[in-house]
């Protein structure tokens, strides 16, 4: 029982520590690289605030923000050591912790993309999962699991506060999108896209 109070105690004080920094620091971020007069544009061009083109920064702050959290996310590392002692060497700790991160800074790359061009979300996580699909039937047996349970661990601590609060300003910058469906499904790119990668890696590394 006193226990299960510790555990209580210390899952509020995480939450309110997340609270006050990781979301307060996303949103100032966010809101600051979204700011118009930061990209250059005036607020009263509507045409320039929806023409995807006028936000490369924003596209290469998206894949440096995905790069960064996720090499950083405690359970991907975590799981990338057990990874490394079940396989008995096979997997790499560092190669696999590459590969995800680099599957989340292009998902939510993609997906801040997908945002500002208000493009139906159904284009892009469909064909993702079919392709998911394929990947599972001829990627070893060995890394199956361990690549859909990546797209998991890294919307953790780290990653889901910075990428969510990029989600939110940037739908509430876009004109016409909506900062509840737009904004949030920035986290399933960033799930989508290192099952991907994390297969792609031992079918590269296996051959």
């Amino acid at each position: 029982m006193f226990g299960f109070v510790l555990v209580i105690v210390g899952l509020a004080f995480f939450m309110e520590g997340l609270e006050r920094a990781l979301f307060s620091l996303g949103n100032i971020m966010a809101s600051q690289l979204t700011a118009p007069a930061f990209l250059g544009l005036a607020l009263t061009d509507t045409a320039a605030l929806q023409d995807w083109r006028s936000y490369g920064l924003v596209y290469c702050f998206a894949f440096t923000l995905g790069f960064t959290t996720t090499v950083a996310e405690p359970a991907l590392i975590a799981g990338a050591l057990k990874a490394n002692q079940a396989s008995g060497g096979f997997i790499d700790t560092w190669g696999l912790r590459i590969t995800v991160a680099i599957g989340v800074a292009v998902g939510v790359s993609i997906g801040a993309f997908r945002i500002i061009t208000g493009t139906p979300l159904h284009y892009y996580i469909i064909p993702g999962y079919c392709l998911v699909l394929i990947q599972t039937w001829f990627a070893p047996r060995l890394i199956v699991a361990l690549a859909y349970d990546s797209g998991g661990v890294t919307t953790s601590t780290v990653t889901v506060p910075l990428v969510t609060a990029l989600g939110l300003r940037l739908s509430n910058q876009i004109p016409g999108r909506n900062p509840v469906f737009d904004g949030f499904w920035l986290i399933a790119f960033a799930s989508l896209f290192p099952i991907m990668t994390g297969m792609s890696y031992t079918q590269l590394t296996e051959s």
